[in-house]
């Protein structure tokens, strides 16, 4: 009888959880990629399923959203933005048994910018625990509510630390401790990681940051028995203490790892993964920077540094994962890389059916590749590559009508590239219980077994 594994989406089967048979007496997924998920039913968990039979159920959502949706039990919390300016974020609680919506509320964007498929859209995913869920936009506006909609309070980051400059606006997602929430909000201009009063929002501390263009995700890594806040972030990753702000180490000599979250592989050891810019620039950083990292203490300092490095791998979206032994990445075309987690010896190199943008599913003995339109491959875990199933989150005539956020974009360079995002895109999901939950930028589809 094995028990969860880390805090992250590598899950294993665990028969230590009672409850209904449907599954969802304590399930959480309560932050970005699962950190802290329970009651996973890696066994009852759709292998292969048809779009009409398998879908219990369809929650259509308030215009547009990018953030995966997180669970608490019997609630989905899910967020999404509207209007040309994006005036308007709404915070959607759904019931995970029946996708009925129990309440929805809005908050007034801040910081408003033009709506557009080159700006992040709702794109941080909310974190929750037994008592809050708070939700983080990319205009700086942090809100806590209670979990049947009440508000807790409120801060405008933006007004606490200055407004906010990014290009293809900010894409980090907040992650958790069980008394604070650590926001990362990187720009134009100085960033910061700061961390809030999961309680009454104050900030207990604010670690400055240069600038730089970046949408990874900080995550909580144990290191020497500790939890740490890691940051993957152009040109350095960074380890903090949760408690004080203060830094413990840096990497520095990396580049190009603009987009992925840290993923912690036990024993002091997480990947980090990196690729090229659009322009090509840190094409050759990002050569070395697609790596196990290990930070040891030794003495009264840390000391990172890489274990071994994946080469030629080179992920756009997806974080890289390690699960049973072997490590994945996934490229803008859709290869998988597998490589030796003890070394990084190259295993195999596939093309699954779709590129992903959301990071893949490793449970039991299972790899869930969610493809950016819908197509989702499950393949078997370890060092050969067998392919499970084919599957499709959604049929043609299930999609709800997702209009674009403007009719023409505003530069010749954006108008080319529009068709590429312009179609229904697979963002996120979360697992509760024997269940997936899909989430596009309308819409969540509920998964499960027949």
């Amino acid at each position: 009888m094995q028990q969860l594994s880390r805090i992250l989406f590598v899950l294993t089967i665990s028969s230590m959880f009672s409850g209904s048979a449907n599954g969802f007496v304590d399930t959480t997924w309560p932050a970005f990629l699962g950190a802290g998920a329970s009651g996973v039913q890696a066994e009852k968990l759709p292998t292969s399923w048809d779009p009409i039979k398998n879908t219990k159920w369809i929650a259509t959502l308030p215009n547009h959203g990018q953030s995966s949706p997180v669970v608490w039990n019997n609630r989905v919390f899910v967020t999404s933005v509207e209007g040309p300016k994006k005036e308007t974020y709404h915070v959607v609680c759904l019931d995970v048994n029946s996708g009925k919506e129990l309440w929805h509320t809005q908050v007034k964007n801040t910081q408003p910018v033009e709506n557009s498929l080159y700006v992040s859209r709702s794109a941080p995913t909310p974190v929750v625990d037994a008592q809050f869920v708070i939700t983080q936009f990319e205009s700086g506006d942090c809100v806590c509510w209670d979990h049947d909609g009440k508000l807790i309070w409120q801060r405008d980051l933006a007004a606490d630390f200055g407004p906010f400059k990014a290009t293809f606006g900010l894409g980090a997602s907040p992650c958790q401790t069980s008394n604070s929430v650590f926001v990362l909000l990187e720009h134009d201009g100085p960033g910061f990681l700061a961390a809030l009063d999961k309680r009454v929002g104050a900030i207990q501390w604010k670690a400055e940051r240069s600038a730089r263009q970046s949408w990874s995700s900080p995550a909580i890594i144990t290191i020497d028995g500790k939890p740490q806040v890691v940051v993957s972030s152009l040109g350095s990753v960074d380890g903090y203490d949760p408690d004080t702000g203060k830094i413990q180490w840096s990497l520095s000599d990396v580049g190009g790892n603009t987009g992925v979250t840290p993923i912690d592989c036990g024993n002091g050891c997480f990947l980090i993964g990196a690729s090229a810019g659009r322009q090509g620039e840190n094409a050759e950083a990002a050569k070395t920077s697609n790596a196990m990292i290990q930070v040891v203490r030794e003495g009264d300092k840390y000391v990172a540094s890489r274990k071994w490095i994946a080469k030629e791998a080179s992920p756009s979206w997806a974080s890289p994962i390690v699960h049973n032994g072997v490590a994945y990445w996934m490229n803008r075309s859709g290869v998988v890389s597998a490589f030796d987690a003890s070394n990084g010896e190259p295993i195999y190199t596939k093309r699954a059916a779709q590129s992903c943008w959301a990071t893949p599913l490793a449970v039991g003995n299972k790899i869930y590749w969610f493809g950016k339109e819908g197509a989702c491959t499950v393949i078997e875990s370890g060092k050969e590559y067998k392919v499970l199933a084919e599957n499709q989150a959604w049929t043609k005539e299930s999609l709800a009508d997702d209009p674009l956020p403007v009719k023409v974009e505003s530069t010749p360079e954006r108008q080319s590239g529009a068709a590429m995002f312009s179609g229904p895109t697979l963002y996120g999901y979360a697992v509760a219980g024997d269940r997936l939950l899909i989430r596009n930028g309308k819409q969540i589809f509920c998964i499960g077994p027949e």
